[in-house]
């Protein structure tokens, strides 16, 4: 019998349906969501923005927008509902990456420097990786953690105040601890650098009021609006109210052409969504669950970097096995748990070996997880693990 797409998604839902879903960077949406983003606006194109946008620029090049006028401008006041602020805000990018390379050209030419989380340590592809358009088009230079794993901000300043960066950036993918923004703030200000912060990971956080908020500190703030929202995939942008022509300019059309409709309808759904106390509640759990199975990690001998989590996810240090990243990704993922292999500080292998997992627990919060069935997990984790170190010997 042949094969057609939808056996594809059959067989991707079964997936996720039997796994046990650890991926920090995933999570899984509501029917609402998919409702939104399998809808009719995916047939309309809609470039340029709505007439009375705040950045004063022009409005859409085709006809028929109305309804995508009201929708975006909706989409645009819930954003700033759920996180409490008067920023400008822009729904239109495409995904994470493309919400950070609009960002960058708001305020940065090519060339221009810009002061990043070194990638080891925990930060984003496009924090400045040399194979990225971020290492590619601007001169990075990065600061460092300490010893304990936590970001170094004695180092942060001594590079800001050696290298005089445009932009200093803050965020980060696997980094399990709170970002000092304020910090961060007060060293761009020392050295009149633009501040923007990646709050992708943790987005969710802040706005449960589970992580300090980097409103009212940043220039410009990016997020994707899956992980820890629980929403459509896609990128949003913040910025002071004085940058957004530039960051709207930035977006159309500096890097995009037509915004996906039918995902700002997902963005609004899951912003009203973030908007309820139940996922209020969802996030604090997250948090619970977080430290339980990093305690239980730690109770069972294994070396969890910063020895510990403020957030949604934790590293597994596994260099005193003597197993590699992806070896225990790949294991595990035939025992139906998936998760990530993730450079750890000080990494001596490549990144597509990796001495690290990264565990996350924002998706099997959604399934119902609790506390109990995160240690579960990771003792069935510890079994595995040890029966590879075993054939290792």
């Amino acid at each position: 019998m042949e094969l057609n797409t939808f056996d594809f998604i059959a067989r991707e839902q079964e997936r996720q349906d039997r796994n046990i879903e650890l991926i920090a960077s995933e999570n899984f949406v509501s029917e609402n969501v998919m409702r939104a983003v399998g809808s009719c606006l995916t047939n309309k194109y809609s470039e340029g923005y709505p007439v009375q946008r705040e950045s004063g620029n022009c409005g859409r090049y085709y006809g028929g927008c109305e309804v995508v006028n009201d929708l975006e401008e909706y989409c645009c006041g819930l954003w700033k509902q759920v996180f409490q602020t008067d920023y400008h805000v822009n729904v239109q990018p495409h995904s994470g990456s493309s919400a950070n390379l609009a960002a960058y050209f708001s305020v940065l030419r090519p060339g221009d420097r810009v002061l990043s989380m070194d990638l080891n340590n925990g930060a984003h592809l496009t924090h400045g990786s040399p194979v990225n358009f971020s290492g590619k088009l601007f001169d990075m230079v990065f600061y460092n953690v300490n010893a304990a794993g936590y970001i170094d901000m004695e180092d942060v300043r001594a590079k800001a105040l050696e290298t005089r960066p445009k932009l200093i950036l803050a965020g980060a993918s696997a980094y399990s601890r709170i970002i000092d923004f304020a910090g961060f703030a007060a060293i761009a200000k020392e050295v009149g650098a633009y501040f923007m912060v990646d709050m992708a990971h943790i987005a969710g956080l802040v706005a449960a009021g589970d992580h300090p908020s980097p409103f009212g500190l940043a220039d410009i703030i990016t997020t994707t609006t899956h992980k820890t929202l629980r929403g459509a995939r896609g990128g949003l942008i913040f910025c002071r109210p004085e940058l957004a022509k530039k960051v709207d300019s930035a977006v159309f059309p500096g890097t995009q052409g037509g915004p996906l409709q039918h995902v700002i309808a997902g963005k609004a759904v899951t912003a009203e969504e973030a908007l309820t106390p139940e996922y209020r509640e969802y996030i604090h759990a997250v948090v619970r669950n977080c430290k339980a199975m990093c305690q239980e990690f730690q109770r069972l001998g294994y070396n969890v970097v910063t020895g510990g989590t403020d957030n949604h996810l934790f590293l597994l240090d596994l260099t005193d096995t003597g197993l590699t990243g992806k070896a225990v990704q790949d294991e595990l993922d035939r025992h139906g748990i998936t998760l990530n292999k993730n450079c750890v500080p000080n990494e001596k292998r490549s990144p597509m070996q990796a001495s690290g997992v990264r565990v996350g627990t924002a998706a099997m919060t959604t399934k119902g997880y609790t506390e109990a069935d995160f240690v579960r997990v990771a003792g069935r984790i510890d079994e595995i693990i040890r029966g590879m170190a075993g054939q290792a010997k």
